[in-house]
C-alpha cells in the first residue's frame, strides 16, 4: 500500500473525543490550520455516546453536538474520519510527520450525501455497538443520528454484495472495491487526545465472562437511559422485563491488580451515582443498590451530589463484590464480603451493571517516541506542573490519553494543551515561516 497524499498543517490533533474537539478549536481560532484525525466513523468520542453528565444532569449530547458542528464547519479544520495513526516522529527540522492509516468505508465521501437510501434498503441487520449492542443497524449506515460527518460506512464482514445500496444510491457513492489508503500528515505541533477504553466485560470470570445477560457495562446502561436508546425506556436485556432490583458494583477491574488495573479509574463512582439518580427518576419503585469499595467525590458539587443521590433512597453498601452468577427466572446473584460488619452476603437483582476498569485508548510505543507510565498512560517530564506537556518538544497531550478525569478537567487540560501548542507554533513559525 503506498502514500496517496501528504498533507501539511499547523497543528495535528489526535482524537476527536470531547478533549481533542475543544484543543482543535481553541487552536483554530487562533487562526491555525488544524487537522483532526479520529479512528471511529464519527467524531464525537464517548461522550457522544452519554446520556446526561454528572453533577448537573446536563444533556451530554446537548454539549458534544455543538462543539462536533463548530470543528466541522471550522475553515481552519480538517476533519479526518475512520482513521488510524500508525505512526508519529519527529523529522530532521523538527517537524512531526505523522503516517495514517485511512480505512476504507467502501463509501466515496464525496460523493455521499447523507441521504441514508443505502441504510433504509439495506436487509441485513448487525448488533449496533453504539446502543450498547442492544439493538441492530444496517451493514450500511451513517453510525447514528447526529454522527459528523454524515456519511455512511460499510459492514464488510456481513455485507452480502447483494447490490441493493448501490442501485438505490442517487449520487452512485458506493465503492465495493474500495482501498485503505496512507496518508502523510506534516505538522508543527501535535495534541494528542486518544482518550480511553473500557476493558471488555469477556475479562472479569468471576463476573460472568460476559455470559450472564442482565450484566451490563456503565456505557450500556447509558444507552438504556439516553432518550435516543434502543428500547425508548430502562428495560432488562433479556427479557425486556422492567427491572425492580438494580445493583451497581464499583471498582470492578479497576484498584484490582490480579486484573493488571491496579488504579483507581477516578470517574465510576461518579457515574454510577449519576445513573442511580436517573435510574430512581425513570423507575421510582426500583430498589437501587450501589456497592462499593471507597466513594471517591473528588470534583466542585461532587459531594453534594452523593448526598443528595443518599437522600432520594439510593442504597450504598461498603463491600468488595466477590463472585456475580446468574439465578433464577434472569435474576442475577451477588455474592459480596460486607467491609462494614464483617461475613459474606448473597443477594439477588434483576439487573446488575459493573463499573469497570478503564485503560488507555490508544499505545504510544512502537510508533511515537512518547513514553507513557507504569499505568499505560502517556507520562512527561512535568506530571504535576505541565500535564500536558511530554518528553517529545512541540508534541502535547490532553484528557484522558494523560490519566482518567472528568469531563470538566478534560476540556480545562485540553486548553490546556492548545495554550502550549500555540506557543511552540509562534516560536517555530519565526524561525519556519508558516506551513503552506
Amino acid at each position: 500500500m503506498g502514500i496517496n497524499q501528504t498533507l501539511s498543517y499547523d497543528a495535528l490533533v489526535v482524537g476527536g473525543g470531547i478533549a481533542g474537539l475543544q484543543a482543535a478549536l481553541d487552536l483554530a481560532d487562533q487562526d491555525y490550520s488544524v487537522a483532526v484525525v479520529e479512528r471511529d466513523a464519527s467524531i464525537g468520542g464517548t461522550m457522544i455516546r452519554l446520556s446526561k453528565v454528572f453533577p448537573t444532569l446536563d444533556c451530554a449530547s446537548c454539549i458534544t453536538t455543538p462543539k462536533m458542528a463548530a470543528a466541522a464547519h471550522h475553515p481552519k479544520i480538517t476533519i479526518l474520519t475512520y482513521c488510524e495513526l500508525e505512526s508519529m516522529e519527529k523529522d530532521g527540522q523538527g517537524r512531526v510527520r505523522a503516517v495514517v492509516r485511512k480505512k476504507p468505508r467502501y463509501v466515496d465521501e464525496d460523493k455521499c450525501i447523507g441521504c441514508r437510501q443505502c441504510e433504509y434498503h439495506c436487509p441485513v441487520y448487525v448488533p449496533d455497538p453504539d446502543q450498547g449492542n442492544f439493538a441492530a443497524r444496517k451493514a450500511i449506515c451513517v453510525p447514528f443520528s447526529n454522527a459528523v460527518p454524515q456519511i455512511a460506512v460499510m459492514d464488510p464482514d456481513h455485507c452480502m454484495l447483494c447490490g441493493t445500496c448501490a442501485k438505490v444510491c442517487p449520487t452512485g457513492a458506493v465503492v465495493y472495491d474500495q482501498k485503505p489508503e496512507t496518508l502523510i500528515i506534516e505538522a508543527l505541533t501535535a495534541v494528542v487526545a486518544t482518550g480511553f477504553s473500557v476493558t471488555p466485560l469477556e475479562d472479569k470470570a468471576q463476573y460472568g465472562s460476559g455470559t450472564i445477560p442482565n450484566v451490563i457495562t456503565g456505557l450500556q446502561m447509558e444507552r438504556l437511559l439516553a432518550p435516543h436508546g434502543p428500547y425508548n425506556r430502562v428495560l432488562r436485556p433479556s427479557d425486556g422485563m422492567e427491572p425492580d432490583s438494580i445493583a451497581f458494583v464499583q471498582c470492578a477491574g479497576s484498584r484490582d491488580k490480579s486484573m493488571g488495573i491496579p488504579y483507581c479509574s477516578r470517574i465510576c463512582c461518579m457515574y454510577a451515582i449519576k445513573q442511580a439518580m436517573l435510574l430512581s427518576g425513570a423507575l421510582p419503585l426500583a430498589d437501587i443498590t450501589i456497592y462499593y469499595m471507597d466513594i471517591r467525590a473528588f470534583g466542585k458539587g461532587y459531594e453534594q451530589f452523593f448526598q443528595n443521590a443518599q437522600a432520594m433512597g439510593i442504597q450504598f453498601v461498603k463491600a468488595k463484590v466477590a463472585l456475580i452468577e446468574p439465578g433464577e427466572d434472569g435474576s442475577v446473584t451477588v455474592r459480596y464480603e460486607d467491609q462494614m460488619s464483617g461475613g459474606t452476603t448473597q443477594v439477588s437483582h434483576d439487573l446488575v451493571v459493573l463499573s469497570s476498569g478503564k485503560v488507555p485508548g490508544w499505545n504510544p510505543q512502537g510508533r511515537c517516541p512518547l513514553t507513557v507510565g507504569p499505568d499505560g498512560f502517556i507520562s512527561g517530564p512535568e506530571p504535576k506542573l505541565a500535564p500536558t506537556r511530554t518528553v517529545e518538544e512541540g508534541i502535547f497531550a490532553a484528557g484522558a490519553a494523560v490519566g482518567l478525569k472528568d469531563i470538566v478537567d478534560s476540556i480545562a487540560e485540553a486548553s490546556a494543551a492548545a495554550m502550549h501548542a500555540a506557543n511552540y507554533l509562534e516560536s517555530r513559525k519565526k524561525g519556519l515561516g508558516a506551513v503552506a
